[in-house]
C-alpha cells in the first residue's frame, strides 16, 4: 500500500478515539397576530364550523394517503466484499473501478483508494491530526473532502490524492455527493446545501421533509438515478430524496444487513457509506468500523 500524507501522522486505532456527534435542534415557532373583527352572524359561524370540519376531514384523509404513498423498500444482498474494520467510514464513492473512501476521527482521518474485490487500500492520504475527516465526493478529476468542525474542505487530485487547495464553509461538514453539475452537502440538520462545483460556494439550500415534517441527522449522501440517497445518523434506513422539493420519496430499510455490532464501539459502528456504480448500475453500502462493503439490490416495497 502506498501512503501519501498531507500532514504526516501516525496511524493507530483505539476505543478512546471513538467520538459521537452532538447536534442541537433549534425550533422557531411563528405566532400569528390577532386582530379585532366585527361579530359574524350565527348562520355564518355555523357554516364556517361545518366547512372547517369538512376541510379537516379531507386533510386527515389526504395525510393518510400521503403516508401510504411513501414506500419502504427492502433489499437483497448480492455480495459482501472485505472492508478495513479499522476504517471509521465517513464518505464513500465508486469511480473508474475503485472505491474511494474518507475516514474520520482526529489523528486517523484519511482519504483512500480501495480495491473493491479484496478491500486492499491501494493509496491513502492522511489529514493533519487536528482535523476530523467527513464527506467525500468526486467531480471531474478531483475529490472534494469535508471536515467536521474546522469549516475547511480540501480539493485533492484524484489520480494521486495530492492536495490542490482548500475552501471554507460555515458550520459542520457531514456528507457530500455530486451530480453532473452540482455538489450536495449535509451538516447534520434537515437541510442540504447546493454548492457550485467550480467555486465551492453555496448556491442554495433546501429542507428535507416527510409529509411536511423535517428529517434531520442527514449524513452521508450519494446521487443515484436523479435522486439523493442519505444515511440518517444512527439509523438503519436510507432516505430517498427529491433534490428539487426536498420531499422524501421512499425509504430503504437495511435492518439486519450487518448484525454483529461490536459492544466496545458503544453504538458508533453504524450504517454509513453509500456508493453507486453508474456504469455497472450497482449499489454499495457499508458502515463505520464494518468488516464488509455490501453490494445490495433494492427490492419491492414492504
Amino acid at each position: 500500500m502506498e501512503i501519501t500524507f498531507i500532514v504526516t501522522t501516525k496511524y493507530g486505532y483505539g476505543d478512546s478515539y471513538i467520538r459521537g456527534k452532538d447536534s442541537t435542534i433549534i425550533i422557531a415557532t411563528n405566532i400569528p397576530i390577532k386582530t379585532q373583527r366585527s361579530p359574524k352572524p350565527l348562520w355564518l359561524k355555523a357554516a364556517w364550523v361545518f366547512t372547517s370540519l369538512l376541510m379537516l376531514g379531507c386533510a386527515e384523509h389526504s395525510e393518510s394517503n400521503a403516508s401510504e404513498n411513501i414506500p419502504v423498500f427492502s433489499y437483497k444482498t448480492i455480495q459482501a466484499y472485505p472492508h478495513d474494520q479499522n476504517a471509521f467510514t465517513q464518505g464513500l464513492l465508486f469511480k473508474d473501478g475503485y472505491l474511494y473512501e474518507s475516514t474520520g476521527l482526529k489523528g486517523h482521518s484519511t482519504v483512500r483508494r480501495v480495491n473493491l474485490e479484496d478491500g486492499k487500500v491501494l493509496k491513502a492520504a492522511g489529514l493533519e491530526p487536528t482535523l476530523y475527516g467527513e464527506g467525500l465526493a468526486a467531480f471531474g478529476d478531483d475529490l472534494i473532502l469535508l471536515t467536521w468542525k474546522a469549516e475547511t474542505g480540501f480539493v485533492l487530485n484524484r489520480a494521486d490524492l495530492s492536495p490542490k487547495y482548500t475552501f471554507q464553509y460555515k458550520g459542520d461538514g457531514w456528507g457530500l455527493a455530486s451530480s453532473s453539475d452540482s455538489l450536495f452537502m449535509s451538516d447534520g440538520s434537515s437541510f442540504i446545501r447546493v454548492l457550485d462545483p467550480q467555486t465551492l460556494q453555496e448556491l442554495s439550500r433546501f429542507q428535507v421533509t416527510e409529509r411536511g415534517e423535517p428529517i434531520d441527522k442527514l449524513n452521508e449522501l450519494e446521487w443515484v438515478n436523479g435522486e439523493l440517497y442519505a444515511n440518517i445518523w444512527k439509523s438503519d434506513k436510507i432516505a430517498k430524496i427529491n433534490p428539487i422539493s426536498g420531499d422524501i420519496t421512499g425509504w430503504i430499510d437495511l435492518t439486519g444487513l450487518f448484525k454483529d455490532r461490536n459492544p466496545k464501539f458503544q453504538g458508533e459502528d453504524v450504517l454509513n457509506g453509500i456508493a453507486f456504480d453508474e456504469t455497472g448500475r450497482r449499489l454499495f453500502v457499508t458502515g463505520k468500523l464494518w468488516p464488509y462493503v455490501y453490494e445490495i439490490e433494492i427490492t419491492t416495497p414492504l
